[in-house]
């Protein structure tokens, strides 16, 4: 039996490109996930080993949705091969019920990998690029000195704090956290 695991990083992300591709794959059973893949308590991945029996095949989209590092692959992959379990990615050309898909599965392993060792290098160097030119990452303060000023202004004057919140388009709850006093007033 071919047993189909997909997944995205995010709730917003979109699964259809990989459950149409183990669909059409043969995949009777897809389970999926809507976690990042650092993350070790993946429901759907769980719920997907617990129905593979011996000579059944795990079958990916690509090889980077089933984990992120060398050692999650190989542990999966070879705690799979020692129940007669098989694994496929589709979009690496991975089958391990052949001696070279199981060879080229440790390459394909090792590439993955690096690569992302190596974009966190390059995010890394480009952070500290741009903390030298002065620029700082991250979402810009919903909260200006303006905002502030004029938040406190309103709430002196008596108007209620929702009101001030919906006048400044910002929430409740960011009203509160930059001006604690506000909570009070309400």
């Amino acid at each position: 039996m071919l047993i189909g695991y997909a997944r995205v990083s995010t709730e917003d992300q979109n699964l259809n490109l990989q459950l149409q591709a183990l669909t059409d794959a043969g995949c009777e059973r897809i389970f999926s996930d809507k976690k990042g893949g650092a993350q070790k308590a993946r429901k759907g991945l769980e719920e997907a080993v617990s129905h593979l029996r011996v000579g059944d095949t795990l079958v990916v989209w690509k090889l980077d949705r089933l984990g992120r590092t060398v050692k999650q692959l190989v542990d999966l992959v070879s705690e799979l091969e020692s129940k007669g379990i098989n694994f496929k990615s589709l979009s690496d050309g991975i089958d391990t019920t052949t001696s070279a898909g199981r060879f080229f599965f440790h390459v394909m392993a090792s590439l993955a990998q690096m690569e992302r060792e190596l974009i966190v290098e390059r995010t890394k160097a480009g952070l500290a690029a741009a903390r030298r030119l002065g620029r700082t990452g991250g979402r810009r303060r919903i909260m200006t000195d303006g905002k502030i000023k004029s938040a406190k202004k309103l709430l002196r004057s008596g108007t209620m704090p929702t009101d001030v919140a919906d006048d400044l388009g910002i929430s409740l709850a960011t009203l509160y956290r930059w001006i604690p006093a506000a909570a009070s007033s309400g």
